[in-house]
Formats: structure tokens, sequence, C-alpha cells
């Protein structure tokens, strides 16, 4: 070839060479599909996306409410970062970014329904939330097995964070705005507008609903342990923070969490028992400090083996929680004894009728919890009245006019659930809606039931070896698929820190319990009957509520507009006559 052709085949190579590289550089790249919602929704990895693309949140002072930003494109983006700015009013007033936690969440595969799940979607779940931060030294997390941020979206697929924003108690009333801004490779940011109402009045310090969930922090030791056992994990050097750091999140989403300390009473020569002072005292610090309601003691047959023999030992030993709950001067505290769960014979209703009324006719503080429905199971085996004060029947097992019976001689309702239920209610696995998390304290409050009781601490993970990866939790038999029975966290390990982190889930539980605030709140107000025209229509029982998200979420600004009304007009001064 002569040496002009050659040039000009260079050159026509070096012009081709521009021009693709300009068409690539002014390719449009893939939409990324950003979108939010602030209902009791899980959406799945499969989903496709959203319209909404703004933040609506209403709050009181006190309360947490969260929203969840999800997003996908039909491109990998790479280097995804999400924060929320700080909220302003028009006034100046600021709720600073500080006062909000943000995750990322994780997802896990289910390909096999919860047992008689027939509305069962195959897809991926998310369920567990990646911290951005450490919730106690609020510093950044690096270097662990799974991160919130940075974040590579794979393409085609729906991935989302979900922002927790906390109300502080001294925030102004009205309205804020600020944004969450995304930052990602090769992509300008993109703000969110976010607008925030904080109505004029505050959630109670300690919590309306009381709640009997166990402790993450023992199931985490009992988890370790095991897992050390066996050589797979060595366990936390320092338990203590892991208990601080499992309080400290019960706390937040307004359960009680376990006093770590002991309550066992000590015996005097004098055949008398007692507390310790400095046990006391320190209850006392625990209870102020995450705002608890309700407190489990030693069962008495630690040291009392029939109840009916020793009489006098037993009101000793119940005397010894009496003067504790003097000393502790909290009346809003329970103490309780977990006599029996689920007494399904003979033998064991015949064992809560001798505990039971024994400890009754002590006339101590420690009220008789029994895992049980008021109504009886065999009239063969007797009935259990006379020897519990708080009845703890299944969602499935509830019944109005048994229940109001009992209430109506001063005894207490509480409810639970459990794998196995006999009718279709809002059943606590993964593969179910998230609702069915927070509409069962509508319900409850709707009845006037007072506690909500789970097992497990929260965390059964003992048959999976990877929670995080693994949702069938609990398999009583070879064949049983329980999805994330008996778990509400996560170990945190895999997140960078030795505690626990929450899920989804615990989050709608957590708006379920402020809502039952809100209408405790209406009730002491003496407003109870206009709070029931509001939530008898979407929760009238736990066989029936309304399935649509949105709807409670309109509601419970209505029981707001409530509280406000009535608080605004009690503190206008009388008219003079």
């Amino acid at each position: 070839m002569r040496k002009g052709g050659q040039m000009k085949t260079i050159l026509l190579c070096v012009l081709i060479g521009i021009l693709t590289v300009g068409c690539c550089l002014g390719a449009e790249q893939p939409q990324w599909h950003l979108w939010t919602t602030t209902h009791t929704v899980r959406v799945l990895r499969e989903d496709p996306p959203g319209q909404s693309a703004q933040v609506a949140l209403q709050a009181a002072r006190g309360e947490w409410r969260g929203f969840q930003v999800l997003m996908r494109c039909a491109g990998p983006i790479g280097q995804v970062r999400v924060e929320l700015t700080d909220l302003r009013s028009a006034d100046g007033a600021v709720i600073p970014s500080g006062q909000a936690e943000v995750y990322r969440q994780h997802q896990m595969e289910i390909t096999q329904p919860t047992h008689r799940n027939d509305q069962f979607r195959p897809g991926w779940y998310a369920d567990p939330l990646i911290p951005a931060r450490h919730p106690i030294t609020r510093q950044p997390l690096a270097g662990p097995r799974f991160v919130a941020m940075p974040f590579d979206l794979p393409a085609e697929q729906t991935h989302g964070f979900f922002i927790d924003v906390h109300v502080p108690r001294e925030a102004k009333a009205g309205q804020y705005r600020g944004a969450v801004r995304l930052t990602a490779a090769e992509r300008p940011p993109v703000e969110i507008p976010v607008e925030l109402t904080v109505w004029d009045f505050q959630l109670p310090q300690v919590p309306s609903l009381q709640t009997a969930f166990g402790s993450p922090a023992q199931r985490l030791r009992d988890y370790y342990r095991q897992r050390a056992k066996d050589g797979k994990e060595n366990e936390p050097a320092d338990w203590e923070e892991v208990e601080t750091q499992c309080a400290a999140l019960l706390a937040q989403h307004r359960f009680n969490a376990t006093f770590p300390g002991s309550l066992l009473p000590v015996a005097q020569p004098d055949g008398s028992f007692r507390i310790p002072p400095e046990q006391i005292k320190a209850l006392q610090q625990f209870v102020d400090r995450y705002h608890v309601n309700a407190v489990p003691v030693p069962h008495p047959e630690r040291v009392i083996k029939d109840p009916e023999a020793n009489r006098d030992r037993l009101s000793a030993w119940l005397r010894a929680f009496d003067a504790a709950a003097k000393q502790l001067d909290r009346p809003h505290v329970l103490f309780y004894v977990y006599l029996k769960d689920e007494p399904n014979d003979a033998e064991a209703y015949k064992y809560v009728q001798r505990w039971g009324r024994a400890i009754r006719e002590a006339k101590s503080a420690v009220k008789v919890l029994v895992v049980e429905q008021p109504q009886t199971q065999d009239p063969a085996w007797g009935d259990l009245y006379g020897a519990v004060d708080i009845w703890c029947p299944l969602f499935s097992l509830f019944q109005p006019e048994p229940a109001a019976a009992r209430q109506a001689l001063g005894e207490t309702i509480w409810t639970y659930t459990a794998l196995c239920q006999l009718k279709k209610t809002p059943w606590w696995h993964i593969d179910y809606p998230l609702l069915h998390y927070r509409v069962p304290t509508w319900i409850a409050w709707r009845y006037r039931i007072r506690g909500l009781l789970y097992w497990g601490g929260m965390m059964h993970f003992r048959q999976v070896e990877d929670p995080w990866t693994e949702a069938n939790t609990y398999r009583p038999g070879p064949k049983s698929v329980f999805n994330g029975e008996g778990t509400l966290v996560y170990p945190a390990r895999p997140v960078g820190y030795d505690g626990i982190v929450p899920s989804l889930r615990l989050k709608a539980l957590r708006d379920g319990i402020q809502d039952y605030d809100y209408l405790k709140t209406l009730e002491d107000l003496g407003l109870a009957a206009e709070a029931e025209k509001i939530v008898v229509p979407l929760a009238g029982s736990f066989f029936q509520w309304e399935p649509d998200p949105a709807a409670y979420d309109k509601a419970r600004a209505r029981l707001a507009e409530l509280i406000i009304s009535a608080q605004t007009r009690a503190a206008q001064p009388a008219r003079q006559p």
C-alpha cells in the first residue's frame, strides 16, 4: 500500500474511533428508577418500579417514622449512596439528619411457602436491615461481610433502603422539609423531596402496650456458645456491650428490654426473703433508661416445691417482690410470673390451678400470667378461674365474650401468635404481608388487650447455618416450613459488630405499638368511642381486617386530629358564666 493510502486508512480508523467513543459518551444511560413508600409494605427484588418519588411523613414528638427508598435499572449502577439532609421548618427549626437511621434492605431468597400460605410468591424478600453506622458509637461500619453503602445495584433488580426518622421530644410542631440525596458512579446526584409534619403532641415516654418478647441478648449468648462449641465462631469479647446494644434497640422500638441482672430473692435466717438493694437500684436505673413497663420475675418453684403445703414460704418469697416494687417506686411497672406456657392437658391445668391460686391468695404485686385463653379447653379438666391474673390467648383463640367477662372482674388480657394457628390470622412470617405485624395492635386495642407476647427472644436460629441467607428458621418436622418463625432481629456480626440488627418486620411492629399509643391516649382523654369509629371498620377482629396498608396511615392521621383537638380544648380557659 502507498504511504498516502496508509495515512488515509489511519485517519479513517481514528475518525471511526472518535465517533464510536462519542456515541458511547453521548448515549443515553438506562433510566435509574427511584421511588418511595411510607406504607407498611415489603417490595421484592422482582417487583417493577413504583410511581411516587416524594416522601410525606407525619409524626408526633418522640415518635419514629420510617420510609423506603427503592431503585431499579436496566443496567448496573455502582457506588450507590443514600443520605438524608437536615429537615428544616420555615421559621428555622431543625431536625438534624443525625436523628435518622439509614439502613440497606438485605434480601433472602424464599422458594417454599410458610405452612398454609396460599398466596405465596417465590422470590427475594427484604427483611434484615444493614445499618450505615454503629448503633451505639455512631461510627461508620467498614469491612464486614455486608455493608449498607456503597452499594452496587445489579441490573434488572429492585433493591431498597429504609430511612427511619426520629422526632425529638423538644421539636416544634409544624412542617419540615428536606431531601433524600442519592449519588452513584457516573450518575448525577438525585434528590427526593421529604416533608415531615410534626403534630403538636407527644407519645408517652413509656409505651402504653406491655410487651414480653424475651431476651435477644440471652438468645444471642446461647447462639454463640453453641457456635463456639461446634468450632464455628468465637463468643463476643464484651457481653456487657452486647446487652447494652440489645436493650437500646428494643427500647428504640418500644419493646420491653429484659433486665440482665438478678431478681432472685435471697433467703434470710428468719425465714423471709430479700432482694439486695443494689439489685433494686440497678433495676430502677434500667427501667428508667429503657422505659420498661413490665418485668418478669423468676418462678417460685426454684425454692418452693409445693405451693399448697408451703404457703407461708411462698408468701415470704412474694413479699420480697412487694418490697422491691415499693422501693422501685415506679407504679407503671408490672411485675409478673410467666407461670405456664400453653397448658393443653388435665395435668397442666392442675398445675396452673395449684400454683396460680396459691400465688393469687397471697395478694402480691406479682401477677400470674398464663399463655391460655380464658374459655376452658375441656370441662373435664376444670377451669383456671381464680388462678390467673393475665390471660394470653393466641390470636386465633381469642373470643371477645369470655375475654370481656374476665376484664370485668379486673383481670387482664394479653395476646400472642405462634406457628400452627387454627384459622387465618395475622401470621408472623417473612412471606406474609408486612401489614400482619402492624395490624394486631389495632385489633388488640379494639378489645382492650393490654399486652403482646412472642416467643424465642426474637432470634431462633438454632436450625439454620446462616440466618442471613436461610429463611426457614423453625422446622418441627423434616418437611416443615416456617419462614422467620421466632425471629425479628438478626445477629449483627456480619455487618461489623457484635449485637443485633432490626428487621423490616420489627419496624412494622414498632409502628403498631406507636399506633396503640395514639389509641390509648384517646382512651385516656375519654374519646374511646370516637377512636372506635375509626378502628373497628379497619380492624374488626383477628380474622377480619383491612388489607390496604395506606388505610392505616389515613386512620392514624384522623386519630392525631382527635388528640390535638382534645388537648387544645383542655388547654383553653373555662368560660365564665
